[in-house]
């Protein structure tokens, strides 16, 4: 199979190529027929390679590309390295990224360019296909900038809208402190190792364990700490970990799409595989295991209590993203990487098919993205509903562990918290609470979007958009690019406005069923396949790979630091461990089904009692307006500072400003000079002739 590698990796980036050149000269269905087909084509020669592995039937291989750097003792090759770990990463971005493929048809089908945004969807697949095959860390670093590249051109491909561009700007931004740390790390672990080839360091790695220090401002610390924690800070920022999170959502600018590539199965998750790629070297640094769990389950409670609060429906899934990949850096920071790289796994399915049927309720609602202006939509798209019903029952954790029978995140959710308190750190037991009651959030968010979107009375009259939809159906004005527009954010839209929106005898009652005459349509056929395939995966993922993934180190084969004894613990934990989880799904459950369906009430009357608290999570713990005065606020009055007194004044008065105020001023003294009477001219001939003399004389 590892002929088929090179394939595999450069397929996207050779219809990146030839959609992004050709463009608009070969049109639309070309741009995504080649682009589409590639994908597909890289999809299914990922998954028996996977399917090898899983039957032990593969073995790691490294695919030699070209020569690539000698430079003293520097030396590394571009090569293709293809293991375990590898493999689980090539199925879920190939089928993922495919699927996206596929639904962007749809979704963008009155985009006006279509072939610029299937080029960067390639492009962004091979920089993804580059990190994860990676064979040194040189070439991990030039996929790691290559997702950021694309990621970039994504987020901010509705470039007319300067909230997209603000997005984009602060997606680069932030992922460039963390790239920072990365490169730091990366830059010291040459130093120590001597090499970059990532399987010559984590062989060399155990040994280094408590044995070289490193003096920073008259501290003695640990080497091996400190090159992980570096490392470790490239994955904060690239996997939008408590405090370089920021980025994530304001991301929901891009297109939907683009939000379930980035959010699902790749961006997102590189930080988490790293880590995991990495695991000999953080063996061998207990303190920064100890940082990444601590980081995990801070971020893990963060994001799942700012979800709790959010009204657009792509808002609360970006903020769920931020959640779950909590549970995957806490998994790994206690040292179950093969836990952590099973709900990367299943993530990849349910939270792309949440994504992706968001999306279709958007298209529905003619891209109004305030879930209070939805309801009843369960009748109106019932192929939508369905399959973001199997995304919900997955990422809730519905399952019954007695049966062994669930949903995908049953068993990769369960599996962390358990292993968490397994673990039986300080560290590890912290993060077991704060995962159950993270469990406790994720059911209520999740199941307060789907009961705000499809149960309930409608509520799209009172929608701007469903007006506009209403206006332009009776034949006045066009449709035009309203793909994904901002939904009402502010403030303003609080507990308050919430009461009005699902108060029974509200404004909308007047306007008889709350429809308006608006009727909501079920996408197209392009974008429901990939729903109903990304739901098989949601339901049949956890179940059909739960032994390879957590019970069976010939399956990991060496790609990542096993833990037997801490993968045997997880199972002989107390009963009500295991049904932690389900408990808190089903408390999570029934109060968003108290507050958003049996006293709608409620919900406006807990936020009015919180106060404070409430508008404090509402505004996502304050993190936006902290940064922008600790950072932006500094940056842009230095920046005026140096414009004004350094540029004006120093720069460009003694340099290009300067040197044109001496000409002009040169130009006036000539003009003087310049007459125009014979006399004048003559006289001055004779004064220079008599200088000339003089000076031959008395030289």
């Amino acid at each position: 199979m590892s002929s088929l590698i090179p394939f595999i990796v450069f397929g996207p980036l050779l219809a990146a190529i030839i959609a992004g050149l050709g463009n608009r000269a070969i049109g639309n269905v070309p741009a995504k027929l080649v682009t589409t087909v590639a994908l597909f084509a890289s999809c299914a020669m990922s998954w028996p390679i996977f399917l090898g592995f899983l039957a032990g039937t593969e073995t790691a291989t490294v695919v030699p590309v070209l020569d690539w750097v000698r430079s003293g003792a520097m030396e590394f090759d571009w090569a293709l390295r293809v293991d375990t770990l590898t493999a689980v990463m090539l199925v879920v971005i190939t089928s993922v990224s495919a699927l996206v493929h596929l639904y962007s048809w749809g979704y963008m089908d009155e985009d006006p360019d279509q072939p610029r945004f299937f080029a960067y969807l390639s492009l962004f697949t091979f920089a993804m296909l580059m990190l994860v095959t990676a064979d040194n860390l040189v070439q991990m670093f030039f996929g790691w900038e290559g997702v950021g590249l694309a990621s970039y051109l994504l987020i901010g491909f509705w470039f007319r809208k300067p909230s997209a561009n603000a997005a984009a700007i602060k997606a680069f931004v932030v992922n460039r402190v963390g790239d920072l740390g990365f490169m730091l790390g990366i830059f010291g672990t040459f130093l120590v190792f001597q090499t970059t080839s990532i399987p010559d360091i984590l062989a060399a790695a155990p040994a280094m364990q408590g044995a070289s220090h490193i003096t920073f401002m008259g501290m003695r610390l640990d080497t091996m700490t400190i090159l992980c924690l570096l490392l470790f800070i490239g994955a904060m920022g690239k996997s939008a970990q408590l405090g370089l999170h920021t980025w994530l959502p304001d991301a929901m600018e891009g297109p939907t799409p683009v939000s379930a590539l980035i959010h699902a199965a790749t961006m997102v998750t590189a930080g988490v595989f790293m880590v995991c790629r990495l695991s000999p070297m953080f063996e061998a640094a207990p303190v920064a295991l100890g940082v990444v769990t601590f980081v995990g389950a801070a971020t893990c409670l963060f994001a799942a209590t700012v979800g709790t609060t959010q009204w657009d429906i792509k808002r609360v899934i970006a903020y769920s993203t931020c959640s779950q990949l909590g549970y995957m850096f806490f998994a790994a920071g206690v040292g179950a990487y093969g836990a952590a790289m099973f709900h990367l796994f299943t993530h990849a399915f349910f939270k792309a098919l949440l994504f992706l049927g968001a999306g279709s309720v958007i298209h529905a609602m003619h891209h109004e993205q305030d879930m209070r202006f939805y309801g009843g939509l369960r009748k109106e798209i019932p192929i939508t509903f369905w399959a973001m019903m199997a995304g919900t029952l997955a990422i809730t954790g519905v399952g019954v562990y007695h049966l062994g029978l669930g949903f995908a995140g049953f068993f990769s959710k369960d599996a962390i918290i358990e292993v968490a308190y397994a673990s039986g750190t300080e560290v590890g037991l912290f993060a077991f609470w704060v995962g159950v009651f993270a469990a406790l959030l994720t059911s209520f968010y999740s199941w307060r979007l789907m009961f705000l979107t499809f149960w309930g009375k409608p509520r799209w009259v009172e929608s701007e958009h469903i007006q506009h939809a209403l206006h332009d159906s009776h034949g006045h004005g066009d449709h035009g690019d309203h793909h994904d527009a901002p939904a009402h954010e502010d403030g303003a839209h609080g507990a308050d406005s919430h009461a009005h929106a699902h108060d029974d005898h509200g404004p909308h009652a007047a306007s008889g069923d709350g429809t308006g005459g608006y009727h909501p349509h079920e996408s197209p056929w392009v974008m429901l396949t990939p729903l109903v395939l990304l739901s098989i995966g949601a339901v049949a993922a956890g179940y059909v790979f739960k032994t390879a993934f957590l019970d069976t180190e010939a399956f990991w084969n060496g790609s990542i630091a096993y833990n037997e004894h801490l993968m045997h613990a997880m199972h002989e934990v107390p009963m009500l461990v295991k049904y932690a989880a389900f408990i808190v799904m089903v408390l999570g459950l029934l109060t968003a089904w108290y507050g958003y369906i049996k006293n709608t009430s409620f919900p406006a009357q807990v936020a009015a009692q919180l106060g404070p608290i409430y508008r404090f999570v509402y505004r996502k713990w304050m993190f936006d307006e902290l940064y922008h005065y600790l950072f932006v606020v500094p940056a842009f009055w230095f920046g005026r500072v140096f414009w004004n007194k350094v540029d004006v004044g120093v720069i460009d008065r003694f340099g290009p400003d300067g040197a044109a105020w001496v000409v002009v001023k040169g130009a006036v003294v000539a003009k003087k000079v310049q007459s125009g009477y014979l006399y004048s001219y003559a006289l001055v001939m004779l004064l220079g002739l008599v200088a000339a003399i003089s000076w031959v004389i008395f030289a």
